[in-house]
C-alpha cells in the first residue's frame, strides 16, 4: 500500500499541476475522473475508491479547497506542512 504523498509539477519555478495521491495498492489505476470543484478533479479505481487529486490550476486552489474535496469523499484533511509545496505557487 502506498501512502498519501503530493507531486507537483513545475515549469520556470510555477506549479503547472499537482497530484495528490491517496493510499491504494500499488499498480491502480484510474478508471473514471470527476469533477471535485474549484479546479481539483477526483480520480477513482476501478471499485469506486479515491485514488488521487488532480489539482489543474495550483494557484487557483487553497488548502480549504483540497480539505473540502477530502471531506466530501470521505478521507483525511491534508496538514499545512503536507500543503508547504504549494504556499509560494
Amino acid at each position: 500500500m502506498k501512502a498519501r504523498y503530493l507531486e507537483v509539477t513545475y515549469s520556470r519555478g510555477k506549479a503547472l499541476a499537482a497530484y495528490l495521491y491517496l493510499p491504494r495498492v500499488t499498480g491502480v489505476r484510474a478508471a473514471r475522473t470527476d469533477e471535485g470543484g474549484r479546479g481539483v478533479r477526483v480520480d477513482y479505481d476501478a471499485s469506486g475508491k479515491p485514488i488521487g487529486l488532480e489539482l489543474m490550476a495550483p494557484s487557483d486552489v487553497t488548502l480549504a479547497d483540497v480539505n473540502a474535496v477530502l471531506a466530501r469523499i470521505g478521507e483525511p484533511e491534508l496538514a499545512p506542512e503536507e500543503w508547504a509545496p504549494l504556499c509560494n505557487v
